[in-house]
């Protein structure tokens, strides 16, 4: 649910405070990607995460939200988003969706990376390839005049040519002072008669979730973690984005992108 029922846009002095923020986000991804080999507990990872974003200076946007009790979300093989920190042991060849949010200076920071352990299978490796193509390609129809359903289409249509489903219980959102706002952001054409248009000032967490199988997930008992219901794998990318008079900003990439080409 989101925090709102309207789309908060941007002002520039707001935009001054979280570009740092997401900045920030970004960091810690990267720092957590780079911590993550085989036989560190999942634990540790979140450990390290709490201990990297404190000297950052920012607070962990998860901790507590809804009760939810980690720094950062860990999502293993088939667990698609909102895993929790335990003491299982991350072996070479798994994947691990790194969910990560901060709070710096009053805005949210919001991004998300599979990262494979140590290495992995050619499935696995097609599997991460295609979802983060679909984020770009969600990405790149995030531009003034468009609508939230052609980022949800450009991420569908991709996704599903590529032989994969798209999860439809768990979607991106809009991001800013709080973790969710308006608008939602399917990965998939919902068939609603009307959607949001997009204008310069939004800014939106992007966040494809895929399934090399089935598109059915669950919910386990912790009432956190969400698994695909047929065991297969699963990936999930996020960057959170601003809406621009021209090309879309990517906010947390540390790193600037390829001209971004809508689908």
């Amino acid at each position: 649910m989101a925090g709102s029922d309207r789309i908060i846009l941007k002002s520039a002095d707001d935009l001054q405070l979280m570009r740092p923020a997401c900045l920030v986000a970004g960091t810690v991804l990267d720092e957590i990607a780079a911590f993550i080999q085989p036989g560190v507990t999942t634990r540790q990872v979140d450990n390290f995460a709490a201990e990297r974003i404190k000297a950052h200076g920012a607070k962990s946007a998860f901790l507590g939200y809804r009760k939810f009790p980690c720094h950062t979300c860990l999502s293993v093989n088939e667990e698609v988003v909102h895993g929790i920190a335990s003491e299982r042991e991350l072996r070479f060849g798994d994947i691990v969706s790194v969910d990560v949010g901060v709070s710096y200076k009053g805005f949210i920071g919001d991004t998300a990376r599979t990262v494979a352990v140590g290495g992995c299978g050619l499935a696995a490796q097609r599997l991460l390839e295609i979802t983060e193509q679909s984020l770009y390609l969600g990405i790149a129809q995030a531009v003034p005049g468009k609508r939230v359903v052609d980022i949800s289409r450009a991420v569908q249509r991709y996704v599903e040519a590529s032989g994969y489903s798209v999860v439809r219980e768990f979607v991106g959102h809009g991001v800013g002072r709080t973790m969710h706002e308006e608008p939602q952001v399917p990965n998939f054409d919902e068939g609603k008669k009307s959607s949001p248009k997009l204008v310069p000032g939004m800014t939106l967490a992007i966040e494809p979730m895929v399934n090399s199988g089935g598109v059915d997930v669950k919910i386990l008992k912790d009432r956190w973690t969400v698994v695909t219901r047929d065991g297969s794998l699963s990936a999930h990318f996020e960057h959170t984005v601003l809406v621009t008079d021209g090309a879309p900003e990517i906010l947390t990439c540390l790193k600037k992108p390829s001209a971004l080409k809508a689908a």
